[in-house]
């Protein structure tokens, strides 16, 4: 029998709540079911596997991290959306840390290529395009961006930066400007 008010959708919404306050490799269907005072085994008609979980946590992450930076980049160009997308995937990481961390979950192609992962690509590829790159530069700033906004955040998130005198948003700021220096030279007009 399948329990009342159990839903894919639910169980999915009740992990990323469980990731944010224990941390997204502590997700498990056994958790899951501690939380909602059941049986894993009735967790089964609904969810495959742990795999299952996880990825649907990643899915929605991506989707509500994509819909956040969307709602920051309207209306901006330039250095001013690079610093909204910049800030909107930084708050998103703080505010959910488990989350964030499913944002970087290994997903199979195909189900990669219908994520919202492919909306960062293009929105990260539509703030370049005010910079005015071409290919292979382009990429190469995608790459980039991706790898300083992921390694800041992950520092920051772990307590990387608590013991300096600099605050982490001054820092932040500084490689901000900095980013959008460099990409500036490399315009290709």
């Amino acid at each position: 029998m399948v329990r009342a008010g159990l839903t894919p959708e639910r169980l999915t919404r009740a992990g990323a709540e469980l990731a944010d306050e224990a941390g997204f490799d502590q997700v498990t269907l056994s958790a899951l079911a501690r939380r909602f005072d059941v049986k894993v085994a009735s967790l089964y008609s609904h969810l495959k596997s742990s795999q299952e979980l996880k990825t649907r946590i990643a899915l929605f992450a991506l989707e509500e991290l994509a819909d956040r930076v969307t709602a920051s980049l309207a209306g901006r160009a330039g250095k001013d959306a690079l610093a909204a997308f910049a800030d909107a995937y930084r708050d998103y990481a703080r505010e959910h840390p488990g989350r964030y961390d499913a944002t970087r979950l290994r997903l199979d192609p195909e189900t990669a290529a219908a994520s919202a992962g492919v909306r960062h690509a293009q929105m990260t590829r539509a703030i370049l395009r005010g910079y005015d790159l071409a290919e292979p530069d382009q990429t190469h700033a995608v790459r980039m961006l991706g790898s300083v906004f992921h390694g800041y955040v992950s520092l920051e998130t772990a307590g990387g930066f608590s013991h300096t005198a600099v605050d982490p948003q001054e820092s932040w700021e500084w490689i901000l400007d900095s980013l959008d220096a460099l990409l500036r030279a490399r315009a290709t007009s």
